[in-house]
C-alpha cells in the first residue's frame, strides 16, 4: 500500500469529534496531521469515501485554534484494538488554512 499523503506530516495527539453524516458524532484522538489532512484513531470503523466534519484544537503560538472542517475518509485500518482513519480536509477556510499552516511549521 502506498503513502498517498501529499504533504509533510506532524504529531498532533490530542481530542477529536467526529460527525459523520448519518451518524451519531463520536470522539476520536488524533495522530497526526498535514496541510491537506489528518489521521484520526476511533472506536469504530468509518467507509471510505465517507463524508462529515472533524474539529480539534490545533495549539498555535500558546493559543488554542478550534479548528473544525469538512473532511472526507480517504482510509480505515484496524490497529491496536482502534481503528486508524485518514480524513482529507474539504474546502478549508481561510483563517484554518493559515492557523494550520503556522503549526506545521
Amino acid at each position: 500500500m502506498a503513502d498517498q499523503r501529499t504533504s509533510a506530516r506532524k504529531i498532533l495527539k490530542v481530542r477529536a469529534m467526529l460527525a459523520m453524516e448519518g451518524q451519531a458524532p463520536v470522539q476520536g484522538r488524533t495522530s497526526d496531521i498535514g496541510a491537506n489532512g489528518v489521521s484520526v484513531t476511533v472506536p469504530n470503523p468509518l467507509q471510505t469515501g465517507q463524508t462529515g466534519h472533524v474539529a480539534f484544537d490545533l495549539l498555535v503560538d500558546g493559543e488554542p485554534f478550534p479548528l473544525q472542517a469538512r473532511a472526507k475518509v480517504m482510509y480505515c485500518i484496524f490497529s491496536s484494538g482502534e481503528f486508524k482513519a485518514g480524513f482529507q480536509f474539504m474546502n478549508l477556510d481561510l483563517a484554518a488554512m493559515g492557523k494550520l499552516s503556522r503549526f506545521l511549521r
